[in-house]
């Protein structure tokens, strides 16, 4: 098995959603191919991670002056008056 069918594999891999054959030649290249060996090790601890995150709400009072900082800091760089709402500008119709 060459590294870039390893690659192709990983995914499913990782999801344990292959068959015992191909699974068993992904396990035998992982063996011999360290560089494979990292990216997967890698990727399972990233998923493993990200499997544990929990969304983080602000305070109100936090997101108010990060969202006034950064309506300040686009009307700063885009000319908009201070108070203005900027206007999105919508694509013409094709």
């Amino acid at each position: 098995m060459k590294c870039s069918d390893f690659l192709k594999e990983l995914t499913d891999y990782l999801d344990n959603d292959l068959d015992a054959s191909t699974r068993a030649e992904l396990e035998e290249h992982l063996q011999w191919c360290h560089n494979c060996y990292v990216l997967c090790n890698t990727t399972k601890s990233t998923i493993e991670i990200y499997r544990d995150y929990k969304l983080y709400e602000f305070p109100d009072d936090l997101r108010s002056r990060i969202r006034a900082a950064v309506i300040t800091k686009c009307q700063h760089q885009t000319g908009v008056p201070k108070g203005a709402v900027p206007q999105v500008q919508k694509e013409p119709p094709k």
